[in-house]
């Protein structure tokens, strides 16, 4: 990409979830060495960060997942057509590093060890709400419903499996990369995966939109794909 002439040195502001927190800092470095643009983005719970943008503090791009983008696009705080698809997540599970490893190979035995687990975290966002579908679609809600966790915003569910808070925890997989103290069991299921798809769009508050719709349409472009990748997610 060529360095955008038009705008030299721009510094702009964001807000996203804590789940692309990681991608996103590799997408900002790119995206400097690319433009001589730079953009800080403040990484929060996904709850919070919609809050914040739907109170009308002021950024000039919001990364979200997609349901959260239009609704903010709905209610005119992002503006309308600069939604941009930028990645898709799936969700792994983990445990705690040196416990035992249970099989989630299949449907069948991913079941199996939610319902011998002592404890089940789960996040705030997307990824947890359609979890908590999953266990109602099985029948067993109702069985598990006392040793559910769901984590505080922004609080990484993996943070509560390593520090023993719950024994089985689920998140997106770019949340427990390389966190310490966890073992992660891998990915679920093809059959019942969870993938949220994040998105990215011009906060209405932007005083310089022509920017931002620039950099949101490098960060889904070609040269981002790898950065995507190493942090075990893929390409929207």
């Amino acid at each position: 990409m060529q360095a955008a002439s038009n705008f030299p040195n721009k510094t702009l502001t964001g807000i996203s979830s804590m789940a692309t927190r990681a991608v996103l800092a590799d997408l900002i470095g790119a995206y400097a060495k690319a433009t001589g643009n730079s953009i800080a983005i403040e990484s929060v719970g996904g709850v919070d960060a919609a809050k914040r943008v739907q109170a009308g503090e002021a950024f000039d791009a919001v990364f979200l997942a997609a349901d959260a983008i239009d609704k903010l696009i709905a209610s005119g705080h992002v503006l309308v057509g600069s939604r941009v698809d930028l990645m898709r997540s799936g969700v792994s599970v983990a445990v705690r590093k040196g416990a035992v490893q249970p099989s989630i190979a299949t449907e069948a035995a991913l079941m199996a060890t939610v319902l011998a687990a002592s404890s089940i975290g789960y996040s705030t966002g997307p990824s947890g709400v359609a979890l908590i579908k999953l266990f109602e679609r099985w029948g067993i809600a109702p069985q598990i419903q006392s040793r559910l966790v769901q984590a505080t915003p922004g609080v990484p569910v993996g943070s509560m499996v390593a520090n023993g808070t719950v024994a089985l925890g689920f998140q997106q997989t770019s949340e427990l990369l390389n966190l310490p103290g966890i073992a992660i069991l891998g990915p679920l299921p093809e059959s019942v995966q969870i993938v949220t798809t994040f998105s990215a769009g011009v906060c209405a508050t932007s005083q310089d939109a022509a920017t931002v719709q620039e950099l949101l349409a490098y960060m889904a472009g070609p040269d981002c794909a790898d950065a995507k990748r190493r942090q075990g997610m893929e390409p929207a």
